[in-house]
């Protein structure tokens, strides 16, 4: 069932993608432990996912954990990377299921545990046929990776003959997705 009371015109945004930073250092603010600001975060993240499924947004793009984050206390790496199960593999999965989200992945998936990898992979293979808003969580990624391997593919294309570099004016994103229209910062 996709809950789309309100769909949006069509000419409103029909990407929207948030960079979610700052969880942590606001639970610090306020004298509280980091994994409760992250945990909060990913509370935010659960209630602006069904919003944006309920107003029928195409795609809400949510970048949850850079690369950089690799370099934090390991204990830290393991709670997000136990709330990301969490929310999209485990509790939250009904609720995914009910909105008829469909769940991408994005960033360096073989950096990530195992478990997780294969968790958030059948998460995607389930929800692949799914018609509501397009969820994309970006993990472990970066903007100088992610620009090399976007350069490192057009250049395979062209050298396999699938790309004509001199016509080409597409962007090197994926042409499947609307474009991002409107990014929000968290602090």
């Amino acid at each position: 069932m996709t809950a789309r009371p309100y769909p949006l015109e069509t000419d409103y945004p029909q990407h929207v993608a948030i960079i979610m930073d700052g969880n942590g250092r606001w639970a610090t603010q306020r004298g509280r432990p980091r994994k409760l600001g992250h945990l909060q975060g990913a509370e935010a993240a659960r209630r602006i996912v069904r919003v944006a499924s309920e107003i029928g947004l195409s795609y809400l793009t949510l970048f949850a954990f850079s690369s950089e984050n690799w370099r934090r206390p390991g204990a830290e790496v393991s709670d997000l990377m136990g709330l990301l199960q969490r929310y999209l593999g485990g509790e939250h999965r009904d609720e995914l299921e009910e909105l008829d989200v469909r769940l991408r992945i994005i960033g360096q998936r073989d950096r990530l545990p195992e478990t997780t990898r294969h968790e958030l992979e059948r998460m995607e293979a389930d929800t692949a046929d799914h018609k509501g808003l397009t969820l994309v969580i970006a993990i472990s990624y970066g903007g100088r990776t992610e620009i090399a391997t976007a350069a490192r593919n057009l250049a395979e294309k062209v050298q396999s003959g699938e790309l004509d570099a001199g016509k080409s004016t597409r962007p090197c994103c994926n042409g499947t997705w609307k474009p991002m229209i409107f990014r929000i910062r968290t602090f």
